[in-house]
């Protein structure tokens, strides 16, 4: 069986190349005859095993009319794709669509995250990530509507079968009228609608335990079958990726002390339900 990729950098150069060959509407035993290759080469490059150099990734993506900033994009990828940790600069702001991010989350097997001060993405109403969004000063006006439905769409997620959510959540960003109070009280309710599906736990971690092991800040966590867990930081205009086992391993402690003095999924509910009355 080829060796799967091990980066984040890979296993999204990996995606790409497969979607690049897809689009051709061809098979890859027909594109692989087009720049005279064996099938399997196409199919060990799309899994990780490698075997290809620079020049014929190019010509294989050029085979594919690959869009040029696209193409840029997954060479790029390809000559770093066995470094691990990835600290992505996004100019102005975050991208509308977070490609790593949402790859990343779409085969993951379970998802953990840490917010200190916002509901995570994942299980925001449209009306507060719009408030959210239009109060980020890099954002342009004319972009907040497309972020907001890019946000949405990455929620379908969540009904992909085998994908467990744990949401940290800090009490503090449930008391902040994001968006109003109507729009707050809307989002408290979507919270409560979340934490009744089976596969997603909210944990509010209350104010009333002063200070604790995620005063450093937001992160995501995510887990896989096939690969080793990551972990995602995002700032105002970049992203870190952060795979190095020691790494990753900080700040399983970090959520390990956080599940000690979160309340659990029942108690975080009825935290919910009395900050609505």
């Amino acid at each position: 069986m080829p060796k799967r990729f091990s980066t984040a950098r890979g296993r999204e150069f990996g995606d790409g190349l497969r979607s690049a060959i897809a689009n051709t509407g061809l098979t890859s035993r027909a594109v692989a005859e087009l720049v005279g290759w064996q099938e399997a080469k196409v199919s060990d490059l799309v899994n990780g095993k490698g075997g290809a150099t620079e020049l014929e990734v190019a010509l294989l993506l050029g085979v594919c009319r690959t869009p040029p900033q696209e193409r840029d994009h997954l060479l790029s990828l390809f000559n770093e794709m066995n470094l691990k940790g990835w600290w992505q600069e996004h100019g102005a702001c975050t991208p509308i669509r977070p490609r790593t991010l949402i790859e990343h989350e779409r085969a993951a097997k379970k998802l953990i995250s840490w917010q200190v001060s916002l509901v995570q993405a994942l299980i925001q109403l449209p009306e507060y990530a719009r408030a959210v969004i239009a109060s980020c000063v890099n954002v342009p006006e004319d972009e907040v509507e497309e972020r907001v439905r890019a946000r949405i769409e990455r929620q379908t997620v969540l009904l992909r079968k085998g994908l467990k959510c744990v949401f940290y959540i800090h009490e503090s960003a449930l008391l902040s009228p994001v968006g109003g109070r109507q729009a707050m009280e809307a989002q408290l309710e979507h919270l409560l609608k979340m934490a009744a599906r089976s596969y997603i736990d909210i944990r509010i971690v209350p104010i009333s335990v002063g200070a604790h092991a995620g005063l450093a800040g937001a992160f995501d966590m995510l887990t896989f079958d096939k690969y080793e867990p990551v972990v995602f930081l995002d700032s105002e205009n970049s992203s870190l990726i952060i795979e190095a086992p020691y790494a990753v391993k900080s700040y399983e402690r970090v959520l390990e002390a956080l599940d000690e003095i979160a309340l659990d999924a029942e108690q975080s509910k009825g935290l919910i339900k009395r900050l609505l009355t």
